[in-house]
């Protein structure tokens, strides 16, 4: 037999042995915590329980996504007034998108094509391109300082809420302008949809309530009570709950989508913000604000598993 395998190219297959890749090259999904006081971006391994990274980028970190092809994370900066773009492959940023001042939630459209961020002062949300990393355009909206923007699932609605309102605005994404504003309760926070888009559910801190809203009819069908200041929503991937994270209670509702009740309430660290679901629906990732901690909710039991140190006031949670 006629080995034709070259000197050098044997060398790399062997030197390829001894490789060991970053994270990002691993298929186990990651939860990325931003740590707004710290300055840095806390990297989880959803297997292990433990933080295998850390990402320094300086300034006030607090929303955050990942590109579709999970190569690249867009994270809010409230200090610098802009977006970070960081290159999980090298953990370096790779450019800074400017965005006015003080921007807090970002969101991905299901195709990947806008990455969209709420500006509070003023009064907006940023279509950024992902394909030019640049901000196409701006729509207004009609609640001040605007906190959180969500896709639904389809892509055609943008809901946004905003600290100082009582209502959801309604974006249409393709005519790129308001055209709802849906009332609920004072000071909405997080959104959450459905997966197949049919409801979503908005947590509003000042009456502690959970609205529910149609969105064939884009009309609250049903309020559901939660903890003091519920802030923060995610929905599991099969639809069958919704995870409410209580501020000022250091808990997580559990609300039955069947039934549109409370079946659980799960205590966690100090001021719970952000949270997410890992793709497979096991476990939920709680951003603990105060505590400077993450707990791990497994779905099935309602039970706290874990508790991981990060860094300091982490934000908020996404995991790919």
């Amino acid at each position: 037999m006629k080995i034709t395998t070259s000197l050098s190219t044997l060398i790399l297959i062997i030197a390829g042995l001894f490789i060991t890749p970053t994270h990002a090259a691993l298929s186990t999904p990651f939860a990325y915590i931003p740590n707004e006081k710290s300055g840095s971006i806390s990297i989880i391994d959803t297997t292990t329980q433990k933080v295998v990274d850390t990402i320094t980028i300086g300034g006030a970190p607090r929303g955050i996504v990942v590109s579709q092809d999970g190569k690249l994370l867009y994270v809010s900066d409230r200090n610098a007034n802009g977006l970070v773009v960081i290159d999980l492959a090298s953990q370096k940023i790779a450019t800074r998108i400017p965005l006015g001042e003080s921007p807090e939630g970002v969101s991905i459209s299901p195709d990947g094509r806008w990455v969209v961020a709420a500006i509070e002062l003023t009064n907006s949300v940023a279509f950024i391109d992902t394909a030019t990393q640049h901000i196409a355009f701006s729509i207004k909206t009609a609640g001040k300082n605007p906190e959180h923007a969500e896709f639904s699932p389809d892509g055609r609605w943008l809901l946004v809420s905003a600290e100082e309102a009582d209502s959801v605005d309604v974006i249409d994404v393709a005519a790129r302008q308001e055209v709802k504003a849906i009332t609920v309760g004072a000071r909405p926070r997080g959104i959450g949809f459905l997966p197949n888009g049919s409801q979503t559910y908005v947590a509003c801190e000042l009456p502690g309530m959970v609205y529910v809203i149609d969105m064939a009819t884009q009309a609250v069908v049903k309020t559901i009570k939660a903890g003091n200041f519920a802030n923060g929503v995610a929905v599991a991937p099969n639809g069958k709950h919704v995870f409410i994270s209580n501020g000022r209670d250091a808990s997580v509702s559990v609300i039955d989508v069947a039934s549109q009740q409370i079946i659980a309430t799960i205590p966690v660290g100090n001021r719970p913000w952000g949270l997410a679901v890992t793709p497979d629906g096991g476990n939920v990732y709680v951003a603990n604000g105060r505590s400077n901690s993450v707990s791990v909710i497994h779905t099935e039991t309602h039970q706290a598993i874990a508790t991981i140190p990060v860094g300091a006031a982490p934000w908020g949670v996404v995991i790919h």
